[in-house]
């Protein structure tokens, strides 16, 4: 696992660019007809997208089915990255019954307004009111903006480290980068929103790539890269994967489901970046 800090790699989200107007609201629309937060699918349902398509994508399915159980979709509505964040970071807390983890979010972050969504105690709520909540719009959308206010927040703080990046990618300063891209609701996220939000809260995030991309020899791998939190030292690195795992398509993440105790195989690599 690689601390990203040394270098945060540019995104490749689609953007929607110049699109019409009809054709925004044709994707509004259109995203709005799948719930926030979708249920858990096979890696089979994945593939059936693509069968008409990619030959390179079909394989790397298979690849990624020899290591994850499932998937779990979100709207695809410019908050996809936030959505797949909360649901499973809560969704983790709530299983692993992970009080510690509770205690260290809420004195760090001062979360104490998630008191009733936040899972892990004795008055813990149920998977069902967690599926429940997360599809449900005020909550939802609430926990998203939130995320949204702390990425800002972490990248004001540390402008010095973001600006750079930030430039490169939008030819704005940090601020406007801010207001303009992190912010608002909608926005889609690249790797310095996933950095800024590892880091300020302290939790490392797996991205899996599903692209066009393969390896210099040839043969079709999957890469990964590991978000891991700034100062995470190597022995906490190598002490277990991300608990969160995201599947990254152009403009779009998902959630990815790791099979019990599977390792990271020779033909999924780790993005040195």
């Amino acid at each position: 696992m690689q601390n990203h800090n040394d270098a945060v790699k540019d995104d490749e989200a689609v953007k929607v660019g110049n699109c019409s107007v009809e054709n925004v609201q044709s994707f509004q629309e259109e995203a709005a007809k799948f719930p926030y937060v979708g249920d858990k699918e096979p890696l089979s349902s994945l593939a059936a997208e693509y069968q008409a398509g990619s030959p390179i994508l079909l394989e790397k399915i298979k690849i990624l089915d020899n290591q994850y159980i499932a998937i779990r979709r979100t709207r695809g509505d410019g908050n996809c990255f936030f959505r797949s964040f909360m649901f499973s970071y809560l969704e983790h807390i709530l299983e692993s019954r992970d009080g510690a983890e509770v205690d260290r979010i809420k004195v760090n972050l001062f979360l104490e307004q998630l008191d009733d969504i936040l899972p892990g105690s004795d008055e813990s709520i149920s998977y069902e009111e967690l599926v429940y909540r997360s599809r449900d719009q005020s909550v939802s959308d609430y926990i998203v903006m939130f995320f949204r206010f702390v990425t800002a927040g972490e990248i004001r703080t540390r402008a010095e480290f973001f600006e750079p990046f930030i430039t490169g990618l939008s030819n704005s300063t940090v601020d406007q980068f801010c207001k303009i891209s992190v912010e608002p609701m909608g926005e889609e996220s690249d790797h310095i929103h996933i950095t800024a939000l590892s880091d300020a809260l302290g939790v490392a995030i797996r991205v899996v790539y599903l692209d066009h991309s393969s390896c210099d020899s040839g043969g079709v791998t999957v890469n990964h890269h590991d978000f891991v939190p700034v100062g995470t030292n190597e022995k906490q690195e190598e002490a277990s994967a991300p608990f969160i795992t995201l599947l990254y398509r152009p403009g779009h993440y998902d959630i990815l489901y790791p099979k019990p105790s599977s390792k990271v195989l020779d033909n999924v690599e780790k993005m040195i970046v």
